[in-house]
């Protein structure tokens, strides 16, 4: 089981991070095959900067497509998702809504705990469109200036763990999920000091990208997530543009299917 891990922000240190994290979760057996965004910005906070990075983990999936089983987007806020479960046919996982879900199994409701005030909206919206936007308690998040971003787990430790326990104390939260690539890891550190199941993003990934895999359940023939038709098209990367050709013609094959 070949599972790609891709990184939508340019922090390699960052990408690090996801590596260490995504290979302690894995299952013996399980190829884990990191790679970072070409072009984009240092960690992603805004819509528009999840609408830039969603193109380049395009570009990189379909450029492993047809040698990788599954792929997890590893930004909180999964940009490009759902549209980009349309470019290929195997489980495309985002982060959050992997750990979303896994809360779910743990609990009633969930609080996220993040490390930008201005990422608060984008995440609600994310729960929102994943169908948890009832279970969500609270998003809490760190109210000072960033440095290093692949250092904001040291940096800021205290402060993550304080907010962690505020989510559970004085907003109810059931489950707590650490968001965020940079934060991959954290919850193996803290979660024994706090009250409740600690979540982190990357394990439940990587973890639901491989269940998705053994389950083998098939791929969108029809329906809202089948492959885009064919169309006349400019300015694609021959990658882009091949993926796209091998899908469409899967679709054309699948209509006129007995």
């Amino acid at each position: 089981m070949k599972i790609l891990v891709i990184n939508p922000n340019i922090s390699e240190s960052v990408s690090a991070l996801i590596r260490a994290e995504a290979e302690r979760a894995a299952s013996p057996g399980t190829e884990i095959i990191v790679r970072t965004a070409a072009f984009g910005v240092e960690y992603i906070e805004t819509r528009v900067e999840a609408l830039l990075a969603g193109n380049a983990v395009a570009q990189i999936i379909a450029e492993e497509d047809g040698f990788v089983d599954g792929v997890v987007v590893a930004a909180f806020g999964d940009p490009g998702m759902p549209a980009l479960k349309e470019l290929v046919d195997i489980p495309v996982v985002g982060i959050t809504g992997a750990a979303i879900h896994t809360a779910a199994l743990q609990g009633s409701r969930f609080s996220i705990v993040a490390i930008s005030q201005r990422i608060q909206a984008w995440y609600r919206e994310c729960v929102e469109r994943n169908g948890m936007g009832s279970s969500l308690a609270s998003i809490r998040s760190l109210q000072d200036s960033l440095g290093s971003i692949g250092s904001v787990q040291e940096d800021f430790r205290d402060k993550l763990l304080q907010l962690a326990h505020d989510v559970v104390e004085k907003d109810g939260a059931d489950v707590v999920i650490l968001a965020g690539a940079p934060l991959a890891g954290l919850a193996r550190e803290i979660g024994g000091q706090i009250p409740v199941p600690v979540v982190d993003g990357i394990s439940a990934g990587v973890k639901q990208c491989e269940l998705l895999i053994s389950l083998n359940g098939g791929t969108h023939r029809k329906g809202s997530f089948a492959r885009p038709p064919h169309k006349t098209n400019a300015g694609l990367s021959a990658d882009i543009t091949r993926t796209l050709d091998r899908g469409a013609k899967t679709s054309e094959e699948s209509s006129v299917a007995p």
